[in-house]
């Protein structure tokens, strides 16, 4: 891959609209990790002023480039808000790519969240060929799980990854493929 040209994102929903993370979407950033259902979720970031988020922004560009795949921020296409961040996430723990999504909490429960999810599966396993992914969350993330299963990954197993203090619940599109003995 040509270290300027960028990985296709997922094509537009009804409601949404999929972009590359980029400084002007630094606010946004800064806003969503730290809506306090984030952290509670996905954990405390560390970023607190623009300059995190856009060092953030930055980590998130490197991995793009690295895997061909990433977080993209969503957007209404209604009136080009960011409202979330919803994309693949490659792991070091993890035998395949981990699809990730978070909303700010002003947009929960209006399905944006499988809106966004749903797209980005059928981009993975499309433009991407991923054969397998994974999804992650905590145990007592009730909105994850439901979402995860919707979209057909099933539980696979309970395992405490690194960085976290709490056993994570992973999910897969094929629990086969996954030791439960990690």
């Amino acid at each position: 891959m040509s270290s300027t040209a960028l990985p296709p994102v997922p094509g537009p929903t009804q409601r949404l609209v999929f972009r590359h993370p980029h400084d002007e979407h630094a606010a946004f950033f800064l806003s969503l990790l730290n809506d306090p259902l984030f952290v509670r979720f996905t954990g405390d970031r560390g970023i607190r002023d623009l300059a995190g988020a856009r060092g953030y922004i930055a980590k998130l560009a490197a991995h793009r480039q690295r895997w061909g795949y990433g977080l993209d921020v969503i957007v209404l296409r209604a009136t080009d808000e960011p409202i979330g961040a919803c994309g693949f996430v490659r792991r070091a723990e993890l035998d395949a790519p981990d699809i990730g999504f978070g909303f700010l909490a002003a947009h929960h429960r209006q399905g944006y969240g499988f809106e966004a999810a749903a797209a980005t599966m059928h981009h993975g396993r499309t433009t991407l060929a991923l054969d397998l992914i994974l999804g992650i969350t905590q145990p007592d993330n009730t909105a994850s799980i439901r979402l995860l299963e919707k979209l057909g990954l099933r539980l696979t197993e309970s395992r405490t990854l690194p960085g976290l203090a709490r056993p994570q619940f992973v999910y897969s599109t094929d629990p086969t493929r996954l030791s439960p003995n990690r």
